[in-house]
C-alpha cells in the first residue's frame, strides 16, 4: 500500500480530468481506478444509481460488457441489492462461503474469492456502488474498506456535481426540445386561419399571401386602421423561408423624435448623452429574420434615406460607430396612408415608396367583406369569458350582415360591439334591436362643424370642444392602443397626451 496520503491522488487526477473538460465517463473511470490500484483488485466496476433506483453499469475493470447479464451476473446483482438495502459496504473473504451466495452456480464455476462492494453516498443518499473482486481468498481487508471510505468521501461531491451537470444538460435539452416545438405551434397559430373570414375578397387575399411568404423581397401592406396587417405580416413571416428565426416589430408612430435612428440601427455607448451602454438596434435584432415596420408612414424624412441604404445595399451603421454592418432581414412594411399622396406632398421619399412597393397587398376593410361579419363577431365574442356564452339570432346575424354601416374602426368596431355584448344581462340569443343599440353608429362626441356652433363662447372654448371632441374620438376608434402609439398618431409625447386626457376627464378611458 502507498504511502501518499489515500486523498491526495484521488484530488490530483480528478483536477487533471476536470482541466480536460473531459466526459463524464472519464471522471467515473478516474474514481474506480483509484480504488483498484489502492486495493490491487483484479476486476473493478462502477455501478451508477439513478433518481428511479434503477443500476447503470458505468465503467468497467477487467470484465467484459455482458458479464453482468443473466446467470452470470445473478450473484453480483444480489450483492448490490444487499448494500443498496443496507447502505453498509460488503466485504466477503471468500465468496464460495457466504451462505447466501455461496451454492449460486455462476459462483462456484467462476470461481469468485474475495469481494468487496461498497457505496458512494451523494446527498444522503447513494449515488453509486463500487464492486471490486480478486482471486484469492482474503484478499480485501477491514484496512482497505477505511481506504476507500476516505476515497469515496472525496468522490461523492463530485459525482454529486457531475449528476447535478447532467440534470442541467438533460433540462436544457428539454426546455431546447419544448421551444423546438413551441417554434412549430408558433408557426401553425400564424396560420392564415388566424384571419378570420371566408368571404371572397379573404380567399384571394389568403392567395396572395401565400406567394408573396415565399418570396425575398420586401412586402407592402396597405389598409386602413383595425384591418388586421399585423395578424397579415406575422403570416407572412410564419409560414416563409424565414420562420424560425426573428420576427422584430417596430411601431413607428411610438418612436421618439430624436431617437429613431437608436431605435433602429442601435448606438455605441457615448454617442449622445444618456447612452451608458451599446445597445442592440432592431435592424440587428431581427437578423436573419422579419423586421416589420408597422405605420411606416409615420416614419421621420430624415431616417428614410438609411432605411433606403438598408434595403439596396443590406448595410447600416450604429449611430456612432463608423463601422458598416450587414444586415440580413426581409423588411415587411405595413401603411394606413396613401404613400402615393405622401410621396406627391414630399412627406415620404420616391425612391424608399419604390423600393417597399415590391410586392404590394391590398388589405380589404370590414365594408368589402359583409359577409364575415357573423364569423368575425363570434371570433371576438369567444375572447371574452362571458361572450363565450352568448349567441346570435338567426335574424340578428343577418341583420348584422346586412347592415349599412362604413365600419371606420374596422375590426376593431366590431371588437367594441363583442365587449358591449359580453356585458348583457339575461338569457336567450341576440335579437336585431339589442345588437344594433350597442352598435356605436354615431359620432356625438367629434366636434362639430365650423359654423355649426355658437360662436359667442370665444376661440379658445371652441378650440378646446374640439379637441375633447377629437380625443373622444381617437379612444373610441382605438381601443386597443396603448398611450405611447395613441400619442405616435397624434403626433405629440405621450406626456402631452395624458395631460390633455387628465384635462378633459378621459384619462381614466
Amino acid at each position: 500500500m502507498a504511502d501518499a496520503p489515500p486523498t491526495t491522488d484521488l484530488i490530483a487526477a480528478l483536477q487533471g480530468v476536470l482541466r480536460q473538460v473531459a466526459e463524464p465517463t472519464a471522471v467515473l473511470k478516474t474514481i474506480l481506478e483509484q480504488a483498484v490500484s489502492r486495493t490491487a483488485a483484479e476486476r473493478g466496476l462502477f455501478v451508477e444509481v439513478t433518481e428511479g433506483g434503477t443500476l447503470e453499469y458505468r465503467v468497467l475493470h477487467g470484465f467484459v460488457p455482458g458479464h453482468f447479464e443473466g446467470d452470470a451476473g445473478r450473484f453480483s446483482r444480489s450483492l448490490f441489492a444487499r448494500v443498496l438495502e443496507t447502505g453498509d459496504d460488503v466485504l466477503l473473504p471468500s465468496l464460495t462461503a457466504d451462505p447466501t451466495l455461496g451454492g449460486v452456480e455462476s459462483v462456484v464455476q467462476l470461481r469468485k474469492a474475495s469481494v468487496l462492494c461498497m457505496p458512494i453516498r451523494t446527498s444522503g443518499t447513494i449515488g453509486a456502488l463500487v464492486h471490486l473482486e480478486h482471486r484469492e481468498a482474503g484478499h480485501f481487508t477491514a484496512g482497505h474498506r477505511e481506504l476507500l471510505r476516505a476515497l469515496f468521501e472525496v468522490a461523492g461531491p463530485v459525482l454529486e456535481t457531475l449528476q447535478a451537470g447532467r440534470a442541467v444538460l438533460r433540462e436544457r435539452d428539454r426546455l431546447h426540445s419544448e421551444a423546438e416545438e413551441s417554434r412549430r405551434q408558433l408557426a401553425s397559430d400564424w396560420s392564415f386561419g388566424r384571419f378570420v373570414g371566408r368571404s371572397k375578397p379573404v380567399r384571394e387575399l389568403e392567395a396572395t399571401v401565400r406567394k408573396v411568404a415565399a418570396a425575398g423581397v420586401p412586402v407592402l401592406l396597405l389598409g386602413e386602421s383595425g384591418t388586421g396587417k399585423g395578424i397579415l405580416a406575422r403570416v407572412i413571416h410564419s409560414i416563409g423561408p424565414r420562420a424560425q428565426r426573428p420576427f422584430v416589430t417596430v411601431f413607428c408612430p411610438s418612436l421618439e423624435k430624436g431617437m429613431v435612428e437608436a431605435e433602429l440601427f442601435g448606438h455605441r455607448r457615448g454617442a449622445f448623452t444618456g447612452a451608458v451602454a451599446d445597445r442592440m438596434g432592431k435592424v440587428q435584432a431581427a437578423e436573419e429574420g422579419t423586421l416589420f415596420l408597422d405605420e411606416i408612414g409615420e416614419l421621420p424624412l430624415e431616417i428614410q434615406p438609411k432605411l433606403l441604404r438598408l434595403l439596396q445595399e443590406q448595410t447600416y451603421e450604429p449611430l456612432g460607430d463608423a463601422k458598416e454592418r450587414r444586415a440580413d432581414v426581409r423588411i415587411i412594411a405595413a401603411t394606413n396612408r396613401d404613400l402615393e399622396r405622401e410621396v406627391a406632398e414630399g412627406r415620404f421619399r420616391r425612391d424608399l415608396f419604390e423600393r417597399l412597393n415590391y410586392l404590394p397587398v391590398r388589405v380589404p376593410p370590414l365594408r368589402e367583406r359583409l359577409e364575415d361579419l357573423p364569423l368575425l363577431l363570434r371570433h371576438a365574442l369567444d375572447q371574452h369569458e362571458a361572450g363565450r356564452w352568448i349567441e346570435l339570432s338567426p335574424e340578428a346575424a343577418r341583420a348584422l350582415a346586412a347592415l349599412d354601416f362604413a365600419w371606420p374602426g374596422n375590426v376593431r368596431h366590431l371588437e367594441q360591439l363583442a365587449a358591449r355584448l359580453s356585458m348583457r344581462e339575461g338569457a336567450g340569443a341576440v335579437e336585431p334591436p339589442e345588437l344594433l343599440g350597442l352598435l356605436d353608429r354615431g359620432r356625438e362626441g367629434a366636434p362639430a362643424a365650423p359654423g355649426a356652433r355658437d360662436l359667442s363662447s370665444g376661440l379658445p372654448s371652441l378650440l378646446e370642444d374640439a379637441e375633447r371632441g377629437w380625443l373622444e374620438q381617437m379612444l373610441r376608434d382605438y381601443p386597443a392602443l396603448t398611450r405611447a402609439e395613441l400619442a405616435g398618431r397624434l403626433k405629440i409625447s405621450e406626456s402631452a397626451l395624458y395631460k390633455k386626457l387628465r384635462q378633459y376627464g378621459l384619462a381614466k378611458r
